[in-house]
């Protein structure tokens, strides 16, 4: 836990932004790993403001298109995937609320609709007639949903990397991985969460235990900094809720089992060993996409990018030479 953080709510919220943080592949005070890409950015707008975006590269293959986490998360650590960029471009971008994007204060505009409406606005101003769409956790669930809303014409992959794809289902996970810690850390959780005081220094300190465990596992090999563009808590706590385990925001409803046989691309399912979007349960939701293909990353808990920065990216080059080589230009 970061030391500058002067009280338990503070402390909260630490902890939070590091969960946002790790899922973005990004810890702050590193450094940032070399990129010979070409960088070029700008902004966008869209209803409620800017959108900042990056590009890295500059070759001729078809665009990855990349959503990072949260709700209120960065686009920072996708930064980890510019290696890719010697084949295609990559584009991350900060979602609006967040980053470098603007920063509106009407909560109106934090709902799922609106964020596919931006990242349309951002497709179609970039220009990606063609392209792959990657997103993580949140951004997994803004990709799938996106592709069901849009249609998939032009999407030539799309990659859901421990995705969001049932609040039901991630907290029947999330409560079977509680059941797996200590008991005393389970009463801990129960306690605080029925009397509504999620900040307290308790309830922090055992919501650790289960980050450490299923969130940020294991040590990250690779890490950028982007300390001029944070991340934004009210989004994450309007959205989602207080904790990865306990879902109080509007996402409560968002299930789309039902409709992933509607999604007709090449789709890559990937997750970590130990991740809070469990193998087993991202096996099921590969198996109800046509032909979709499922990977799990040892060792590794819900940050993979990061924690296993080589193999995640050679999953996803191939999987994008595999899909290009079978799409209709």
């Amino acid at each position: 836990m970061r030391t500058w953080y002067r009280n338990s709510s503070d402390v909260f919220l630490g902890l939070v932004f590091a969960v946002l943080t790790v899922w973005s592949g990004m810890v702050l005070g590193a450094t940032a790993t070399e990129r010979s890409a070409t960088l070029r950015s700008g902004f966008v707008s869209v209803p409620g403001g800017p959108l900042w975006y990056e590009v890295a590269g500059d070759s001729d293959g078809v665009p990855l298109l990349t959503l990072h986490g949260g709700p209120g998360g960065t686009s920072c650590g996708l930064q980890l995937l510019y290696p890719l960029a010697d084949e295609r471009p990559v584009i991350r971008y900060d979602q609006l609320g967040t980053g470098r994007s603007g920063r509106p204060r009407d909560p109106s505009l934090w709902q799922r609709d609106r964020f596919v409406e931006a990242l349309h606005t951002l497709r179609s101003e970039l220009g990606l007639s063609r392209m792959h769409l990657q997103g993580h956790s949140w951004g997994g669930a803004l990709a799938a949903y996106y592709v069901l809303e849009k249609g998939t014409e032009g999407i030539v992959s799309l990659t859901l990397s421990s995705p969001l794809i049932s609040t039901p289902l991630w907290i029947r996970d999330a409560n079977a991985l509680r059941a797996t810690l200590d008991p005393e850390v389970q009463a801990v959780l129960a306690l605080h969460e029925r009397e509504g005081s999620t900040d307290h220094p308790d309830y922090v300190e055992a919501t650790g235990k289960f980050y450490a465990a299923f969130v940020s596992r294991g040590e990250a090999v690779e890490t950028v900094t982007c300390e001029d563009a944070p991340w934004n808590p009210v989004i994450y706590e309007q959205m989602w809720g207080p904790t990865e385990f306990f879902a109080t925001g509007s996402l409560q409803d968002f299930d789309l089992v039902s409709r992933l046989p509607e999604i007709d691309v090449p789709t890559l399912f990937i997750t970590g060993e130990y991740d809070e979007a469990r193998p087993q349960t991202i096996r099921s939701f590969a198996e109800a996409v046509p032909g979709a293909r499922f990977e799990v990353i040892p060792e590794v808990g819900h940050a993979s990018l990061n924690r296993a920065p080589e193999l995640y990216r050679s999953i996803l080059r191939e999987f994008l030479r595999e899909a290009e080589s079978v799409s209709v230009p």
